[in-house]
């Protein structure tokens, strides 16, 4: 499947819903520990598409085998008409087209309300980058996740550093300061 036909079967789905679902919310319920800060406001809403890397690797504790580690995301950012808009990858980094640069750090995150879906997840952010469009945002919520976890099966020794790309799709939510 090409990029052009992925990023239109992502945008259609959100469209088909919304006219399934009228008054679908804009601003999705979240538990209240990924709420942010009482001085926040929501700025825009960032559609992602893209891939959840992890690498197969002996484990650390003392039980012994191996284990999917994550690695980092790598996906593309949308407006709301579908237009690439920037890129989110590791630290995390979210980077706009406009040269403007957030890195997040984990402050909450919660086991998503669909199967087989990667946390959401609350990050603080900070600027990092030149002024524009992302510069301002001082909090990040990943919600809307659909797929991305590591595989279930297939780490071994034998596949020690054998990467896995996991396709996965999320919405972030990015809030300034009031």
């Amino acid at each position: 499947m090409s990029e052009t036909s992925k990023l239109a079967a992502f945008l259609l789905v959100p469209l088909v819903a919304a006219c399934a679902s009228p008054q679908r919310p804009t601003v999705v319920k979240v538990p209240e520990t990924l709420k942010p800060g009482v001085n926040e406001a929501l700025a825009m809403i960032v559609p992602a598409m893209g891939v959840q890397i992890y690498e197969c690797r002996a484990r650390r504790d003392s039980g012994g085998g191996y284990e999917w580690a994550f690695v980092a995301p790598e996906a593309d950012l949308f407006d709301a008409r579908g237009k690439r808009i920037g890129r989110h990858d590791a630290g995390p980094h979210w980077e706009s087209t406009d040269g403007s640069k957030i890195l997040g750090t984990l402050k909450e995150r919660a086991d998503a309300p669909v199967p087989d879906a990667i946390p959401w997840l609350l990050l603080t952010a900070k600027s990092v980058g030149s002024e524009g469009s992302f510069s301002k945002v001082t909090s990040v919520q990943r919600v809307n996740t659909v797929g991305g976890v590591a595989p279930k099966a297939g780490c071994s020794q034998a596949a020690v550093g054998t990467p896995a790309r996991i396709n996965y799709t999320a919405d972030y939510y990015f809030f300034t300061s009031k």
